[in-house]
This record gives C-alpha cells, sequence and structure tokens, in this order.
C-alpha cells in the first residue's frame, strides 16, 4: 500500500468523516496496521476496534461535522503531520488540532499522535 503522505492524510480524513459503519471498517482496516495506536489528551485507541469505537463516538458527539485538512502536509521518512479542523461545512470549526503519524514499511498507520489547539470552552 504504497501512498503519499498527502493522500494518506486525505484518506485518515476521509475515515473519520465516514458515518457508514460499514465503508468506515472497511477503510480503518485498509489505512491501519492491526495493531494500530491512536491516543489523543481524551483517548488512547489501540486496535482497529477500538480505532473504530473513538471514530463513531467523535461522530455522535458532534453530529453534522466534518474534518477537513488545513494547510501543508509535512512529511519525512516513515513519519507525517498535519493540521486539521472539525466543523460545519459551512462556517467556523470550534474545533482545531494536528495529528503526527507514523507508518509501517507498507505505509499502513501504526500511530497517530493526536493534539488539540482549539476546543470549545463550554
Amino acid at each position: 500500500m504504497t501512498t503519499t503522505f498527502d493522500k494518506l492524510a486525505e484518506r485518515y480524513m476521509a475515515t473519520w468523516n465516514e458515518t457508514d459503519p460499514t465503508r468506515r471498517r472497511r477503510d480503518i482496516d485498509d489505512l491501519w496496521a492491526p495493531d494500530g495506536r491512536y491516543v489523543d489528551p481524551l483517548v488512547v485507541a489501540e486496535g482497529r476496534d477500538a480505532i473504530d469505537a473513538t471514530i463513531a463516538a467523535v461522530q455522535s458527539q458532534f453530529p453534522g461535522m466534518t474534518f477537513r485538512l488545513v494547510g501543508p502536509v509535512d512529511s519525512h521518512h516513515n513519519q507525517t503531520r498535519f493540521t486539521w479542523e472539525l466543523g460545519p461545512d459551512n462556517g467556523e470549526a470550534p474545533i482545531a488540532g494536528f495529528d503526527v503519524a507514523v507508518t509501517d514499511d507498507d505505509g499502513r498507520l501504526t500511530q497517530v499522535l493526536g493534539f488539540l489547539d482549539r476546543v470549545p470552552t463550554t
């Protein structure tokens, strides 16, 4: 699964936006290594099942909002970082952050470390 890091970041965002559980799981299985790990200030998700549950929970907490890439994707070796926002399609995003992702030699995500830069205060 060799891909560019720009494409990887786009696919990763698309997975967070996929609301159909079957398609989302298919995308997670394709994008993530079996023992992949996602960590942000609010959650540690280890393995594809936990990553899928985390994405579903975020979608439930923020219905009608979507993730979008903001700015360039910066990469070297098997790692990349990118900035994102979460908000309504037509409006200011109340949540923003950046992720650092590491891939295996096949291009699958092994670890994503998420950071929150802007969150709602209420």
